[in-house]
């Protein structure tokens, strides 16, 4: 049933009128009225009204990125990849779209609020970029927004995510356990048996499915993995660096550290060289993502590489409708592992 007006001004006790003057804000309303009110509309889910030239259309010319960290490269990648396709046919002024990058910080609350606002706001398209939570309540939320989304005509695109069943979205899916076995399988046929892991946070599913994919090698060669040798933490370079250190502190006789991404790498390489430890002759290291500062560490730094221009660029096609989606509506996408110098054989 659908949402009106009306039942907003109900629940918040106010006039319908009220109601109107808070979401426009166009006339000054009370603080206190004005926070039941926004507490009433997001209670029942309820949908502003765009523009009047959206309401005329099923959708706006509006289409939302989400990302969680901009200033992280790989999701200012795959952003200005989406963003290069969704110019050109389709919108109704001039033919063009507006793209909207909101950057959640990863917060769940902020992602909900964008998705809830993008819905608002009858976006054409959304797509989400990079790992999804790890948290039941939260998924079944996005979920259904997901679906709202969908059933309202909204084109949903996941980049870098896993799919998320019966919900209309289109995933294009890294294969991050296939990576990280690959990375690790590599490490082991030069030799190394102990080996650290730097993982992100342990909420996000891209961790995870890293982690799956570095303990399936281990496994799959015989090597019992030691509690000692995984230490979570963020996807930057100072959680690389303080990881490290823990590493060593925890089993100084280490001879290669896999990390979470490259970035993560970086910081780990830091540690290592201030630890007196020489790359790859002490320590191999190895990192994921392949981004562009990559190649130019020294030495440069093996690591897998995933496409994420290419991914973005593709998920900007599907949602604009200039590209059909992959069969089922899911496609994985796999990455290439590339060898470089930060690995080498153990120390004797």
């Amino acid at each position: 049933m659908t949402v009106t007006l009306a039942d907003v001004a109900a629940r918040a006790q106010v006039s319908p009128a009220t109601v109107s003057r808070v979401l426009n804000g166009n006339y000054p309303v009370a603080a206190s009225t004005r926070e039941r009110v926004l507490r009433a509309v997001d209670e029942l889910d309820y949908v502003l009204n765009g523009p009047a030239s959206a309401l005329a259309a099923a959708t706006s010319d509006l289409v939302g990125i989400l990302v969680n960290d901009i200033a992280d490269p790989f999701f200012g990648i795959m952003a200005s990849a989406i963003q290069s396709e969704i110019g050109g046919p389709g919108g109704r002024a001039g033919g063009e779209r507006l793209a909207v990058v909101c950057n959640t910080g990863g917060s769940p609350e902020r992602e909900l609020t964008y998705l809830t606002l993008l819905q608002r706001q009858r976006a054409a398209a959304v797509v989400l970029t990079g790992g999804a939570m790890e948290n039941a309540p939260h998924a079944a939320a996005v979920a259904s927004k997901l679906r709202k989304l969908a059933d309202a005509g909204t084109r949903v695109v996941l980049c870098g995510r896993p799919p998320a069943s019966d919900t209309g979205a289109i995933a294009l899916t890294f294969d991050n356990r296939g990576g990280g076995r690959e990375l690790t399988e590599h490490l082991i046929g030069l030799g190394h048996r102990r080996l650290g892991y730097i993982a992100g946070p342990e909420e996000r599913t891209t961790t995870r499915h890293r982690l799956e994919g570095h303990r399936a090698a281990l496994e799959a060669h015989g090597i019992e993995e030691d509690p000692r040798w995984t230490v979570y933490g963020r996807y930057d370079r100072q959680s690389g660096y303080e990881a490290t250190l823990e590493l060593l502190r925890r089993d100084p006789s280490l001879t290669a550290v896999v990390a979470a991404n490259d970035s993560v790498a970086l910081g780990a390489c830091a540690a290592l060289r201030d630890s007196g430890l020489r790359i790859p002759e002490d320590v191999s290291v190895a990192g994921f993502d392949d981004l562009p500062f990559s190649i130019d560490a020294v030495p440069a730094l093996t690591t897998v590489r995933l496409p994420l221009s290419e991914a973005g660029a593709r998920a900007g096609r599907i949602a604009m409708g200039r590209e059909e989606p992959p069969p089922g509506g899911i496609a994985t996408i796999r990455g290439e592992l590339m060898v470089r110098g930060s690995s080498g054989g153990p120390r004797e």
